[in-house]
């Protein structure tokens, strides 16, 4: 019983060990980038879905390749038509073949042939559209694995900024909870030469407890965007990550920006109107007749793998489904409907991108302007905690005064970081948007 308790509050004390005394990984955005670019399951899903398209772009090439079959059949018969066209193509008829009776009531014979086959598209009008349609799809499907890139580029910047913000909170909280000991430390000694009340001293007490629970969140959150940058680096070890590229300003112009055409995901989507497109055309086309070429060679014998007589035959056919009900004409039908649906989706996508870059736009100014306001913010809640600070260890100042001195400064502080982290955000966000 007694190994059991100190098993587990062994384990207890593991699980309340902070993140800092974890496994600590520094690792830098390129570092990210580099393996989310080769590890990433999103990418990996995204290139086999590229390559099922490749796949289906090559079995179109069905409309110009022939198919060839080779087939060896082995029969025993007495049915009178089989039986004489096997001796016949076995070149082994004779004059008494001929006798009605024999004719009539064969013996039983066994062929063993082998046939191999040659077919051949000449014309197939539905079928090159079929072929144009899946070229479409493939070259969609590739600029769509280029924008699932592109987008995990723009996860690795949020991704990378949200630790470094999350360690940016540690350290201020740790600050502000060394400055709250320091304060309640501060207090004690006044509570004892009978300069404070209690209540002033558990005022600072309750200042030190919730400093230590914001601190325990920070800390949460620093383990949060390093699993998920494990996650996008598909990494199951889940350490902790540190940055090592500091979270600072970055500079960006918005002026210029626009949604490109050339953008791979808008790309893809003309693409997929094409392809739309193709399939409507090669639907209408299959009322058209198709031509192929044919050709067989034949070995024929009464003997197992043996060729004692041959022959061949070639020739071409032209066919023409003339009436299927209404099978195709409801095809086409619906296949127009896709092509007008794909032209319509793509000019809403289109449209819709260009509505979240104007939202886009105005939230970088918003943060640029917050920026400003929030870096002024923070010198002024500085220099009032110190003068405050300074006062209260000459007793001129009030507990709760220096409380909401200290509170303000670490809320500013936090704030100011907040916004780098929404400025930065808003111009990766934009590049994304307007990435060619």
């Amino acid at each position: 019983m007694k190994n059991t308790i100190n098993i587990f509050l062994f384990l207890l004390f593991l699980g309340g060990l902070p993140f800092q005394a974890q496994k600590l990984k520094p690792i830098s955005k390129t570092e990210v980038l580099q393996k989310v670019s080769e590890e990433n399951t999103t990418i990996k899903i995204s290139e086999q879905e590229f390559n099922a398209a490749k796949a289906d772009y090559r079995q179109t090439n069905a409309v110009f390749l022939p198919n060839i079959t080779a087939s060896h059949t082995a029969i025993a018969t007495t049915n009178p038509l089989m039986a004489f066209g096997s001796k016949l193509n076995q070149e082994i008829l004779t004059q008494n073949d001929f006798n009605p009776a024999v004719l009539n009531d064969p013996s039983q014979i066994e062929n063993y042939a082998t046939k191999f086959e040659i077919k051949q598209p000449l014309i197939n009008f539905d079928g090159m559209y079929q072929r144009k349609a899946a070229k479409s799809k493939m070259e969609a499907m590739s600029l769509k694995t280029e924008r699932t890139q592109d987008y995990l580029v723009f996860e690795v910047d949020k991704a990378y900024m949200q630790l470094q913000l999350a360690y940016k909170a540690v350290t201020v909280l740790e600050k502000a909870l060394e400055a709250a000991n320091a304060n309640k430390k501060l207090a004690d000694n006044s509570f004892k030469q009978g300069y404070l009340q209690r209540a002033d001293v558990l005022n600072v007490e309750v200042r030190v407890t919730e400093v230590q629970n914001q601190l325990q969140m920070a800390q949460s959150n620093v383990q949060n965007a390093s699993n998920y940058l494990s996650f996008l680096m598909n990494d199951d070890m889940y350490v902790v990550y540190t940055p090592t590229d500091e979270l600072s300003v970055s500079n960006f112009r918005t002026d210029d920006k626009i949604i490109s055409e050339n953008r791979s995901d808008i790309k893809a989507m003309q693409l997929a109107t094409k392809a739309y497109e193709a399939m409507n055309k090669a639907d209408k086309m299959a009322f058209l007749p198709r031509l192929n070429a044919f050709a067989s060679y034949e070995l024929h014998d009464n003997k197992v793998f043996r060729a004692g007589a041959n022959g061949y035959l070639f020739g071409a056919q032209l066919s023409w489904d003339i009436f299927q009900g209404s099978k195709r004409f409801g095809k086409v039908q619906k296949s127009k409907a896709e092509f007008e649906q794909s032209k319509l989706e793509y000019n809403q996508y289109v449209s819709k991108n260009n509505l979240e870059l104007n939202k886009a736009k105005r939230a970088f100014l918003d943060a640029e302007n917050k920026l400003k306001l929030t870096s002024l913010a923070l010198e002024q809640s500085e220099e009032s905690l110190r003068i405050r600070t300074n006062r209260f260890k000459e007793g001129l100042e009030k507990t709760s005064d220096l409380l909401i001195a200290e509170t303000k400064y670490a809320q500013k502080q936090l704030e100011y970081y907040q916004t780098i982290f929404e400025y930065n955000y808003s111009q990766a966000y934009l590049k994304f948007l307007t990435k060619e």
